[in-house]
């Protein structure tokens, strides 16, 4: 098998990246060693930012998202006796949209079968190889067992923290520099036939613990509560779910609306980042370079922001030869990386308890100025709602 750029995982940004190059005339093909329906039903991120909705719109699958996705103009902040409203598009121009990650990888996935480029479910014993020169190949098994080699001019690593590509770069001459870390905290996430009680998604800080109010559709509530880490999902009741997010969440006058619990799952909370970006002829983007806690809505946001800047380096080298971009992606990809992995732990430090009283008071002086200062809610808001992409 030959192709351009040989792409490994199938989750967003692989998907979106091979959509990116059809576009502008590059072959690709994607590998992804799990079946359709497993990618397809992966639950994951919810919020897009301005630029991803932007950049899913011009590349040809924006149609479902703009017909089915909910535009947020803001969130709510809330503290105990307290909800203030953050307006995006007053303080930076700019809103959000709720569309969960499984409706992208869905309509990526439909354009790609679409008369797209080769997608391959199923493959196994995915293999990088000479990425250090300049016809690397991809060592791989089909869903039918026969053993294949994918010779390329580039490898794109989709493939996520667990994937072969990001072990590949470490294994490098420069190796890789890792920063890591782990919060005292996890989320137990669920999601609940119950129609959304509120126009914004609520982010709540409570001595209990954090509380979000999200949503996926006007009959759909996606929700979270701040757990321990070692928590067992078998231990939580749904009695016990509603009865924590209640209190989290109260304010006089309002309520959540219940129903039935479809999905629950409790979700660990990490930073992660791993430099550089790249080895030779191998280019890491989202999940196999960085991961970041939930709370600033950030994880899908980067990757996509990876592969767009990915995407423009790759067409200027292999149609034009030129190596400018492709040299420049790595340091220019994690300075956006570092900038979203500090809003995400600023985010996390503000909202979730630690059982700390000084913490506690600290944490709510911030919130408290973020909702008297139009400076400091602007600062929040340019970044939640996604600074620009560098060129």
């Amino acid at each position: 098998m030959r192709t351009q750029v040989g792409i490994i995982g199938a989750g967003p940004a692989g998907l979106l990246l091979s959509r990116l190059l059809t576009r502008h005339g590059i072959d690709s093909v994607v590998l992804e060693n799990r079946s359709r329906d497993y990618v397809e039903a992966r639950i994951r991120a919810g919020i897009l930012e301005q630029h991803t909705v932007d950049t899913l719109t011009a590349a040809g699958v924006g149609d479902r998202l703009h017909r089915e996705g909910l535009e947020h103009s803001g969130i709510h902040l809330q503290y105990p006796g307290t909800r203030h409203t953050l307006d995006f598009p007053a303080l930076c121009g700019r809103s959000v949209w709720v569309y969960g990650q499984t409706e992208v990888t869905k309509d990526l996935v439909a354009a790609q079968l679409d008369g797209g480029p080769p997608l391959l479910f199923e493959v196994s014993d995915v293999t990088p190889e000479d990425v250090d020169g300049d016809a690397p190949r991809i060592r791989f098994t089909d869903a039918d067992g026969i053993p294949q080699v994918l010779e390329c001019d580039v490898i794109a690593g989709t493939d996520g923290f667990h994937g072969p590509s990001r072990a590949v770069v470490a294994a490098g001459a420069g190796g890789a520099r890792v920063w890591e870390r782990t919060y005292p905290y996890a989320w137990l996430g669920i999601l609940a036939d119950a129609a959304p009680a509120t126009d914004e998604l609520i982010y709540a800080w409570h001595p209990d613990g954090f509380a979000l109010y999200s949503m996926r559709s006007p009959k759909v509530s996606r929700l979270y509560l701040q757990v321990d880490p070692d928590e067992k999902i078998e231990d939580w009741s749904d009695d016990r779910i509603w009865d924590g997010l209640a209190t989290r969440l109260a304010l006089d006058g309002w309520a959540p609306n219940t129903g039935p619990i479809t999905d629950r799952s409790i979700l660990p909370m990490r930073s992660f980042v791993s430099a550089p970006m790249r080895r030779g002829r191998l280019f890491l983007a989202g999940d196999a370079a960085h991961i970041v806690p939930p709370t600033g809505a950030k994880g899908l946001n980067l990757a996509v922001a990876d592969v767009t800047l990915l995407a423009t380096a790759l067409v200027r080298l292999l149609r034009e030869g030129r190596t400018d971009l492709a040299d420049a992606y790595s340091d220019t990809a994690l300075r956006r990386v570092w900038r979203c992995t500090h809003f995400s732990w600023w985010m996390t430090s503000m909202l979730h308890a630690s059982g700390d009283d000084f913490d506690a008071q600290l944490q709510l002086s911030q919130l408290r100025r973020v909702c008297s200062s139009e400076a400091a809610a602007r600062e929040l808001a340019e970044n939640y709602t996604g600074l620009p992409i560098e060129a």
